[in-house]
């Protein structure tokens, strides 16, 4: 039974600044926790990248699948992190982009990729629309946002959470569609594709003075066929459950896997793979990808984790592999087909 609007969770708006509404959220703790959390044990143990060509290969994206989409199938290309390419019924859909070395406010210093993307801007397929979920350096790059400007200039829409356009006007978008958590826009020119921003449980700040000042979210994209659902960057909290009733059941769903060790400091912000498998269940997905690993050293699990952890989850619950996978940046993927090893 779909939730009343009575019943949605709502961000809490106070004094300029966004709360979590949710009781599984924790405030970011002080400078004594985080310099704890930078003499807590690393286990990622990023090898060299020679290494990292034969246990974690970059792919060369098959261009041409990618010009030539199927008409009645979702084509995915996972580019790295959360960068996600989706391409249903029609519409080409690019979420959280960042094609630049360093997940930073500057080139020269901040957390850099171990792997590189796939490809460049510039090699993209024609492009509709792009979806951020927040505005954290890994997810919104300004780098990537001026370049993708430079190509596409007007032709793509851009669909950002409340409080992100003003930045996006000042980086150079032309149509950019903000909303807050449950509202809802058509495509421009496509009635039938409907864009709704909806709960997650994370955090913004670009800087030491803008904390909490724009929301998070993440995005349910439904076509005239098929629907895609982006987890963007979040913790585990009773939205997904209100999500997967409202617009369940959910043909794919790109859901986070990485980035959280260790867990009593990183668990309000970003799900593990146990958590990943809750999500994918809470939204009624048909099938997942999973994102936020294996691109940036974010954080202390071993690098290759968080697919091993997300395959035992998926073995402990009897779904099968084949349902819930990752795949290997650069790969182009059509949903419901064999996955090649």
């Amino acid at each position: 039974m779909d939730s009343t609007e009575e019943d949605l969770i709502r961000p809490i708006f106070k004094n300029g600044r966004y709360q979590n509404p949710f009781d599984t959220w924790e405030d970011t703790p002080g400078m004594g926790t985080f310099l704890k959390l930078m003499r807590s044990e690393d286990h990622s143990n990023i090898p060299s990248p020679r290494e990292l060509d034969k246990t974690l290969p970059v792919e060369t994206p098959d261009f041409q699948k990618l010009k030539n989409p199927p008409e009645s199938d979702i084509q995915i290309m996972w580019i790295g992190h959360a960068s996600v390419l989706v391409q249903m019924d029609g519409l080409t859909i690019l979420a959280d982009p960042i094609f630049s070395d360093r997940c930073s406010p500057v080139q020269f210093l901040g957390p850099k990729r171990y792997r590189p993307p796939p490809c460049k801007i510039k090699d993209l397929p024609h492009l509709d629309a792009i979806i951020i979920s927040h505005n954290h350096y890994d997810h919104l790059d300004h780098g990537s946002v001026k370049s993708l400007n430079s190509k596409y200039d007007d032709k793509i829409t851009w669909f950002v959470a409340s409080g992100t356009k003003e930045w996006m006007i000042n980086a150079g978008c032309k149509n950019v569609v903000e909303l807050s958590w449950w509202e809802e826009a058509e495509f421009p020119g496509r009635p039938d594709f409907k864009f709704a921003s909806v709960p997650c449980q994370h955090r913004c700040e670009r800087t030491l003075w803008d904390s909490m000042k724009a929301l998070w979210c993440s995005w349910i994209v439904k076509g005239p066929r098929h629907s895609f659902y982006f987890a963007g960057d979040t913790g585990y909290c009773s939205g997904f459950k209100q999500i997967g009733r409202k617009y369940g059941p959910i043909d794919f769903a790109a859901i986070p896997i990485g980035a959280y060790y260790p867990r009593w400091f990183m668990r309000p912000m970003h799900v593990d793979p146990e958590e990943a498998v809750k999500v994918y269940e809470d939204v009624k997905a048909r099938h997942a990808l999973g994102i936020h690993w294996g691109t940036f050293k974010m954080t202390r699990e071993f690098y290759l984790e968080p697919p091993v952890k997300l395959g035992e989850e998926l073995d402990k619950k009897k779904i099968d592999r084949e349902k819930f996978f990752t795949l290997r940046h650069g790969q182009v993927h059509t949903i419901g087909q064999p996955i090649p090893s």
